[in-house]
């Protein structure tokens, strides 16, 4: 388990799964804004769905965020696309509606950081994010990622086209807790 101040990401149980896919997946407002793929409907039994506990892909590390305060599954975390050559990864993460505006995502970004650096020995870590996405784009600029660019209508979503912003951290700017 990794510990932040307000979070901790532990190992995806199954209890995990019907929350994270009613909550995060079957929101379809909310997936087609955050996720690069379309929406479709999935079982949330699938061996390979988005919060599947049988993972095993070596370019991927996910999590489930758990508030510390209550011990309550605040969302989903992860570390993809890890490539250990080029030593760098991405991070998303995915937070409950019911946790969302409490600094968790925050801390949960803070707590990958110190996961890839420290522990990974990666060099570095982005991550891309819409660029209506005001939330998770102050939650990079908090954690001390640098807007590196913007890809003007990148993805289509909710109907339109929208830019996306790609944000990137090194070890040696990473302000490591403590």
């Amino acid at each position: 388990m990794l510990q932040g101040q307000l979070v901790c990401l532990r190992a995806r149980l199954t209890a995990d799964v019907p929350v994270l896919h009613a909550q995060l997946h079957d929101d379809v407002a909310s997936h087609v804004l955050t996720m690069a793929a379309p929406w479709r409907p999935i079982s949330p039994d699938l061996e390979n769905g988005p919060f599947s506990i049988q993972q095993t892909d070596a370019d991927l590390a996910q999590f489930s965020v758990v508030e510390v305060a209550t011990g309550e599954l605040a969302g989903s975390a992860s570390l993809w696309r890890i490539d250990t050559h080029n030593r760098n990864a991405h991070i998303g993460i995915s937070l409950l509606p019911t946790a969302r505006g409490r600094g968790l995502g925050t801390d949960a970004v803070k707590v990958l950081c110190e996961y890839g650096f420290s522990i990974l020995g990666l060099h570095r870590l982005q991550l891309e994010t819409a660029s209506d996405n005001v939330a998770m784009r102050k939650t990079a600029r908090t954690v001390g990622f640098t807007e590196e660019g913007v890809q003007r209508q990148a993805y289509w979503t909710a109907g339109r086209f929208a830019d996306d912003v790609l944000y990137g951290l090194l070890t040696d700017e990473w302000n490591r807790p403590g």
